[in-house]
C-alpha cells in the first residue's frame, strides 16, 4: 500500500475489507481515475459475458489485461498513485466492484464524502 496509508495506520493496514475501503475510494478521487476504472469495469463484465454465452472461453484470459489496462492508466498518469493491488490485491478486485455498484447505482458521491475523498 502507499505511505500515505501506512502513515494513516500504524497499527500495519486494514484488518477487513471495511477499513480498507474509505482509503480505497480516496485513492479514486479523480473523477476521471474513476470513469476508466468503470470503463475498464464494464469491458471486464461484457467480455466476461461474451466469452462464457459463446462458449469461448480463450477470451476469458483477457479479462485482467483489459481490467488492470483503465485502471493503471488512471493511476500513472491521473493520480500518480500506485495501484492498491499491488498490496491488496483480493481487497482492491472487491473494491473496484463495490466502487462500480455505487457508481452504476448513483450513490458514488455520498461514498466518496463518507470516505473524505476529494472530488477534484
Amino acid at each position: 500500500m502507499s505511505d500515505k496509508y501506512e502513515a494513516a495506520h500504524p497499527d500495519g493496514g486494514p484488518k477487513d475489507f471495511t477499513s480498507f475501503f474509505p482509503y480505497y475510494l480516496r485513492e479514486h478521487a479523480h473523477p476521471l481515475c474513476r470513469s476508466l476504472h468503470y470503463i475498464g469495469t464494464t469491458l471486464v463484465i461484457a467480455l466476461a459475458a461474451y466469452a462464457l454465452g459463446t462458449g469461448q472461453l480463450v477470451y476469458l484470459w483477457a479479462l485482467p489485461v483489459v481490467g488492470y489496462f483503465f485502471a493503471w492508466v488512471g493511476h500513472f498518469f491521473i493520480e500518480k498513485n500506485k495501484p492498491a493491488t499491488f498490496t491488496y490485491p483480493l481487497w482492491s478486485l472487491i473494491g473496484d466492484f463495490k466502487m462500480y455498484f455505487l457508481f452504476i447505482t448513483g450513490r458514488i458521491g455520498p461514498a466518496l464524502d463518507a470516505a473524505g475523498a476529494r472530488r477534484r
